[in-house]
């Protein structure tokens, strides 16, 4: 008997150490590269080792963290949508004039402005993690295959946590795209880590710019952070500007609501879409992740025509439920006289006839569906 369980003992050790080991497998080079050059110490936001904000944000307010844990465990938000979330398939070849917008979920989402096509924050892997086990998971599929794609003039990334910035998605867009990688500094070096050539990265500074197929790229403040490992702040984060000669988009990356929004209306816009971060909000964090209503302010400043909220639906990273962050925006909008979109995953908007200004753009509110489980 005592051989058998012996024997039982090593079996099951024997699949801890395999279960591990697949957890594990590719977690080091999903990690990224060591950004490291006299570059980095040409930025005005570099000093002391870390990039930092402007000013710098609040963690863990007093009382925040026990109150973030007691939600997380007994909140009764519904964190998930309580159905298939409806997804648009890809349709045939279209054109890039004008202005053009696919969410895909979370914040990856497809910009085709004046015959330019720029693809930010693409995560096409199942969970936002460097495991393929653990971390947080889908929470609909990605509604078009990265090879569903037409070719591409840029591949924007505003920072590099790993709900925005995916090793397998990166290195299938170097084996399936001819595009560069415009990124903030210090990101290029997960990028070289990955193998994706030296000629395809650009690494651009707060309020530097790169051009692709006759459109601006321009890197502009956030109030964020960064960090893939456990070290923090050791690469820069952006939001962007995309300037065309007829459009132009801005993306707010993950940030929280600061000053800098109507700085960057008066130097850049106006805009005639935002796309706007609202989710993943709690108090534990007030100041790196905007609130639904700060996203709409936001947008306001910016001096922007149609609103189109993004991150949020896609992965559960916060204690608020699934349907909140969108109900939000949407009442808020309402209020104060926005026009804001909600295209479902895959939709392809025409941006600038559904921001026609002086008029709301009509609201498909098709995720209130799936808030509600059913009875």
């Amino acid at each position: 008997m005592r051989k058998v369980w012996g024997a039982m003992a090593a079996g099951v050790g024997a699949a801890v150490v395999a279960g591990t080991a697949v957890a594990a497998r590719g977690v080091l080079p999903s990690l990224g590269g060591r950004p490291v050059g006299p570059y980095l110490l040409d930025s005005p936001q570099f000093r002391d080792g870390t990039f930092h904000n402007a000013a710098p944000p609040r963690w863990l307010p007093p009382g925040s963290a026990r109150a973030a844990l007691r939600e997380l465990v007994f909140g009764g938000q519904q964190r998930h949508p309580s159905g298939p979330v409806p997804l648009v398939a890809p349709g045939g070849a279209t054109s890039a004039d004008g202005l053009h917008l696919t969410w895909f979920g979370h914040a990856s989402t497809l910009v085709e402005l004046d015959g330019a096509r720029v693809l930010l924050d693409p995560v096409w892997s199942d969970r936002a993690s460097p495991s393929r086990l653990l971390g947080p998971k889908r929470l609909h599929p990605v509604p078009h295959r990265l090879t569903d794609l037409p070719a591409l003039d840029a591949i924007v990334i505003s920072h590099d946590h790993y709900d925005h910035l995916d090793m397998p998605t990166v290195r299938e867009l170097v084996r399936t795209q001819e595009a560069p990688f415009v990124v903030p500094l210090g990101v290029g070096a997960h990028l070289r880590r990955w193998k994706v050539p030296e000629h395809r990265i650009v690494e651009l500074d707060w309020d530097g710019e790169h051009e692709v197929a006759g459109v601006r790229l321009v890197a502009t403040a956030a109030q964020h952070f960064s960090g893939r490992a456990f070290r923090r702040n050791n690469t820069l984060w952006a939001s962007w500007v995309l300037a065309g000669p007829h459009h132009r988009v801005f993306y707010s990356g993950d940030t929280g609501y600061f000053s800098g929004f109507a700085e960057i209306g008066r130097e850049h816009g106006p805009f005639d879409a935002t796309l706007v971060q609202i989710g993943a909000y709690a108090p534990s964090w007030p100041d790196i992740h905007m609130l639904p209503e700060e996203g709409v302010a936001a947008h306001i400043e910016l001096d922007g025509r149609l609103f189109v909220p993004v991150h949020w639906g896609t992965f559960n990273l916060s204690v608020h439920g699934w349907t909140e962050p969108v109900d939000r925006a949407w009442q808020e909008a309402k209020a104060r006289g926005v026009s804001m979109a909600v295209p479902r995953p895959g939709q392809r908007l025409n941006a600038r006839a559904a921001g026609t200004a002086g008029t709301a753009a009509p609201v498909d509110p098709w995720w209130q569906a799936l808030g509600t489980p059913p009875h």
